[in-house]
This record gives C-alpha cells, structure tokens and sequence, in this order.
C-alpha cells in the first residue's frame, strides 16, 4: 500500500510546513515521499522571514530525473512562488505525468501572512495549473483569490465558490473551511457529481503551522495507494485533526503538528 508521491513544493527551516511536512505525513501514511524544491525559506513558527527561488530549470531537472527513473503515482503541488515556476512544473505533468493524480494546494499566503504567490502568478495558476489537477485544496481566502468572489463568509458561499471553481476547471474541489468563525469546522469536497460535507468539532489551539500542506500531501498519499477521491480526503482530515490534537508546543507562534501521531491508516472515521 505504499504509493509513490512526488512533491514539488518549497521549503520550510522550521519545519512544519511546505516540503519538511510533506515528506513526514506521506511517510507516515506509509508512502514514499520524493520532491521537487521550488524554494527555500527562512522560516519558523513566527513567520517567513527570507525567500530564495530556486531557478525554473533546475525544478524542472528534479521533476524529470525523478519521473524518469522511481515514478509517481500521485503528485502534490505547493508553492510555486511565480509564473516562470507554474509554466514548468505544468509543462512537466503534461509531458511526464498526464495521467497521474495531482493534488494542487494553491499556496499564496503562509500562516504569518506573508506572500508567498505573485500576485501576477494567480491568472498563470488558474490557466495552467487548474485544469490539471485531479483535486484543489484551497482556503477561503485562496478560493476569493482564485474566483474574484468577495469574502466568503458562510456555507453557502463557500458551496457558490466551489462550484466557480469547478466552472473555472477544476475536476474537483477541496474547500477548507477553517476560516468561518465556529466551533466546527466544515470542509466542502466538490465535483461534477455533487458535494460532501466533512464537519468535526474545531481543536482551538495556536499549533497549526502546516495544516494546509499536511492535508494535501496526505489526500495525494491517499490517491497513490488506490484510494478513492472521497476516501482519501476522510483519512486525510481524520489524520490533520489528530496531528493537531498531539502538536508538541515548540516554538512563540503558530506551531507545529506532531507528523508522527499514532494513527492507523485503515481506519477512515473521526
């Protein structure tokens, strides 16, 4: 039931989110990790404080050495930073993985606020990115980004922007919605074929640096090992909410899950 995950993201120093993060929840869902780095920051739980790019061609090198040799049964996408960086990872996916599920985490701002998506990059993201993915995970303030929509402030609007970005192309739709002010917290996954509504009761807690990559490279873990769309959100959220639960406290700001909860990956409930 392993699954080989290729991971095109950036960096996190401090460990909790971006590339470090993936690695962990797709190994500790008993997959096999590889990576693409687009960027390395100096980072920790206060915030981003250094961005360097890595150059598109060299990006491009780790997708190809990697897909050309191990595979990929699924890939997870992350930050991507600039248009440059988008074109070659999609040009990458349709020359080497065109059938491969991809989970799109559209990454733009990170937990401290910081920008870590162009602003001239998101029409880039939507074109060529977007109609590739097999699933989306934003959240609420990357689904206002990605359709234009005002806030989205209730469950409502968060099934209307669901359904724009399946408009916009999106084959499917993972919407968090940790945003809304509640004591639960409702995630939307869209598709062509309905909605379903996850909702669990909300873990109030500082520690929750990396939530966002955590679940998508845990829904492309999922993917990887034959489980279905629906199955592997379940596992993936039942995983983040435990990861959350057992958090070890490091650090003054948001901080990290603990990656290593024990948890049985066949068990699908809360």
């Amino acid at each position: 039931m392993q699954g080989r995950v290729l991971i095109i993201a950036g960096s996190d120093s401090g460990g909790g989110a971006g590339i470090q993060a993936d690695i962990k929840t797709v190994t500790a869902l008993n997959g096999f990790a590889m990576t693409a780095i687009t960027a390395l920051t100096a980072q920790n739980t206060q915030g981003v404080q250094g961005v360097l790019a890595i150059p598109p061609a060299f990006i491009r090198q780790q997708i190809d050495v990697v897909m050309q040799d191990i595979g990929a049964d699924a890939i997870k996408i992350g930050m991507l930073g600039d248009s440059a960086t988008i074109d070659v990872v999609a040009e990458a996916i349709v020359d080497h993985a065109p059938t491969v599920p991809v989970v799109l985490d559209p990454v733009m701002v990170a937990k401290g606020g910081q920008h870590l998506l162009a602003d001239e990059a998101v029409a880039e993201l939507r074109l060529r990115l977007l109609p590739l993915a097999t699933v989306i995970t934003p959240n609420l303030p990357e689904a206002e980004a990605l359709t234009g929509l005002p806030a989205i402030e209730t469950e409502p609007q968060m099934r209307h922007a669901a359904t724009t970005l399946l408009a916009l192309g999106a084959r499917a739709v993972l919407l968090k919605g940790g945003h809304l002010p509640s004591d639960t917290v409702t995630d939307l996954l869209a598709t062509r074929q309905g909605t379903a509504s996850f909702t669990a009761p909300r873990i109030h807690t500082r520690h929750t640096h990396g939530t966002g990559c955590t679940l998508a490279s845990a829904v492309a873990a999922g993917l990887a090992q034959g489980m279905s769309l629906h199955d592997a959100v379940a596992r993936a959220r039942t995983y983040v909410r435990r990861a959350i639960a057992a958090a070890p406290g490091f650090g003054h700001g948001h901080g990290p899950l603990d990656h290593a909860v024990t948890f049985d990956s066949a068990r699908l409930e809360e």
